[in-house]
Parts: structure tokens; sequence; C-alpha cells
């Protein structure tokens, strides 16, 4: 069950990320936080996506937002996958699955005929004073990166 809705302050959090740091939710006040959540590294459909959300970088620059992805993956293959894909933002450990439970992405999912727990593919969209303004979930990613700028336009546009 989410702990989040939108509209609501997202609960601070920490949690260990690549480059030997541990990212804090209150550190990044005052920027839109794009928190992707993705099943595994070096996957097909995660490495498009994360490729996707490199490859426009700078246009979340410009709206004023970071960039994050979150796996249940360990920092040390995170720094692998980040590194291998030239990746310019963090990705974040959730081993725990703290983070998934509180945004509720850990679903059952049909694998090769097996049910697995595993990651629903979801974006979250947090403003510069730590609310919750925009969700994706089920995400397909073809066109996700796309999506997530357009709201990120609307929304700094429109202040």
């Amino acid at each position: 069950m989410s702990q989040i809705a939108l509209g609501q302050a997202i609960p601070d959090f920490e949690i260990p990320s690549t480059g030997e740091k541990t990212i804090e939710l209150a550190d990044l006040r005052g920027k839109y936080v794009v928190l992707y959540f993705y099943p595994k590294d070096n996957t097909p459909g995660c490495t498009q996506e994360g490729q996707a959300f490199r490859d426009n970088i700078d246009k979340f620059t410009q709206h004023n937002s970071v960039v994050l992805g979150v796996s249940r993956d360990s920092v040390k293959v995170h720094e692998g996958f980040k590194c291998k894909q030239e990746f310019p933002f963090d990705l974040l450990s959730d081993q725990d699955e703290k983070l998934c439970l509180l945004f509720d992405v850990i679903k059952m999912k049909n694998m090769y005929g097996k049910q697995v727990r595993g990651i629903e593919r979801s974006t979250f969209l947090i403003d510069p004073q730590g609310v919750l303004v925009r969700e994706w979930r089920k995400v397909k990613v073809k066109e996700h990166c796309q999506e997530v700028l357009n709201a990120l336009a609307e929304l700094t546009t429109s202040h």
C-alpha cells in the first residue's frame, strides 16, 4: 500500500547512491526531482529508459530538475551500469525496498510463466517543495522520457 499521494509531501528519505554518496530528499529542495524506478540494471528496457534520460539530461537541467534512477541492485552493480551507459545522474540502491514500498512499486509479475515480486516501472515527479506533483505507473519505455519532459515544461512555465 502506497504511503504517498499526489499533492502530498513526500517523507524525507536517505538512500545509498552511486558516487559513494547518500542521497537525501531534503538536500534536493529547490529542484524538481524525477525519481524513476526500474526493475534491473543491464536489462534491455531498463538500459533504454536510462539512455533516454541520459540523452535528454540537458533538457531536464533546463527545467531545474534532477534525475535519479532507483532499483534493488547493489551500489556496486549500479556503478558498473552507470559507467557503461555513461549516465550523468545517480542510481539509488534500494536493496531493503524501503523506497519501493513507500512508492508502492513492488508488484507480482509474470516472468516466464512464474509469479515473481518485482519493481513495476514507475516514475514520480516531486516539486521543489518536496510535494508529489505527477506519477506514471506501468511505464512504457518508448515515449516515457518525453512525457516527463512535457510535464516538467508545463509545470515550470506555469509558475
